[in-house]
């Protein structure tokens, strides 16, 4: 009886292949790593939506811009009203003041006129005289009134801040201390504190 010989067919050597060792394995490949993700472009329907949303942000932009301007010009306009209103009262209450000193001014000459009418009649030197220190009492009065003070200096020590020296006189003939204002030529005057006018004195020395 004869025995069939059986052949064996040589394995394929699957490790040896170069596709077994060019493939990763299987046990190497990370999930999530199989290739990287492509990039698929926005649909017309998503491009559309993102135009939309750009155009209602730049309306919303304009509408404030526009805002923002009118408020712009109302504040301008604000200020400038208030600018005028600021000069009409400055100059108003200018004017109010050029009346009320011109109307103690035109008192004055009233009360100068009434003592001028008494000076052809004899006898009358007195009344003239009282005349005319009520003029000058009201004149005064009103220039207290407006801050005007006048400046004591007679007796007083020399102070170049409020008075101007326009003469020497000898200390011993005076008989006062040197440096000492002996007599006034011309009153001096303060405006709230403030020298309006400096008076002009005569100064031992």
């Amino acid at each position: 009886m004869a025995c069939s010989e059986e052949r064996h067919l040589p394995s394929p050597d699957l490790e040896g292949s170069p596709e077994f060792q060019e493939g990763p394995q299987a046990s190497q490949i990370e999930p999530g790593q199989e290739g990287e993700p492509s990039s698929e472009p926005l649909s017309s329907e998503s491009l559309e939506a993102t135009i939309e949303a750009l155009r209602a942000d730049l309306e919303r932009y304009k509408e404030e811009a526009e805002r923002n301007w009118i408020q712009f010009l109302h504040a301008a306009s604000d200020l400038e009203n208030y600018k005028r209103e600021a000069q009409r009262r400055l100059q108003e209450a200018v004017e109010r003041t050029k009346r009320s000193l011109l109307l103690v001014i035109l008192e004055v000459v009233d009360t100068l006129e009434r003592a001028l009418r008494y000076s052809d009649t004899p006898g009358n030197a007195e009344s003239i005289l009282e005349g005319i220190r009520l003029a000058h009492r009201q004149i005064l009065e009103t220039l207290a009134n407006l801050g005007v003070r006048p400046v004591e200096t007679v007796g007083q020590p020399f102070d170049p801040r409020t008075c101007e020296a326009v003469e020497a006189v000898p200390a011993e003939s005076s008989g006062n201390a040197s440096g000492t204002v002996v007599e006034e030529i011309q009153r001096g005057y303060t405006i709230n504190g403030e020298v309006l006018r400096p008076a002009r004195v005569k100064v031992a020395r």
